[in-house]
């Protein structure tokens, strides 16, 4: 579903919250999550543990001119239940794009996935200028969900 600042995507994938939050909160699986073709690798981030947490991402695009580096801000984390952060180009501070994964637990061994792509927060104008928002699609979107049920399942 698409509103004029944000997009959520969900699916059912038969596994977990416990599951899926591991591998959530392990940015070395991020890469191998995305769908926009953006991540190319974790740069030498722990486990994501709590609010406030940062981890780094080398990335790809030609949006930045080719490669870049972020720094994403963990603005949500409730075990096996969301995980959320606003990405930065490295060295700097969110300018207000996020990222939400929430999970709902619908038995033992099937969630309720939904991610939402939200740059709503964005109130820079240069930034608003300059970015065609979004910079990711819906399908994108549903095919980061597709490669975490893949993920997921080994």
């Amino acid at each position: 579903m698409t509103t004029s600042t944000s997009i959520t995507v969900e699916r059912v994938i038969d596994h977990s919250a416990a599951e899926i939050f591991e591998v959530l909160t392990n940015p070395e699986n991020h890469a191998r999550l995305d769908g926009s073709g953006f991540v190319r690798g974790d740069y030498k981030s722990d486990r994501i543990q709590q609010v406030g947490d940062v981890f780094a991402m080398d990335m790809e695009g030609e949006h930045m001119g080719g490669e870049y580096r972020t720094e994403n801000h963990v603005t949500g984390y409730g075990k096996d239940k969301i995980l959320a952060w606003q990405t930065a180009p490295a060295g700097t501070e969110p300018p207000g794009w996020e990222w939400i994964w929430e999970l709902e637990n619908r038995g033992p061994e099937s969630t309720l996935v939904r991610l939402t792509y939200d740059w709503g927060k964005v109130t820079d104008k240069e930034i608003l200028r300059k970015v065609s928002f979004p910079l990711v699609s819906e399908q994108q979107l549903e095919d980061s969900l597709s490669n975490l049920a893949a993920v997921v399942a080994g």
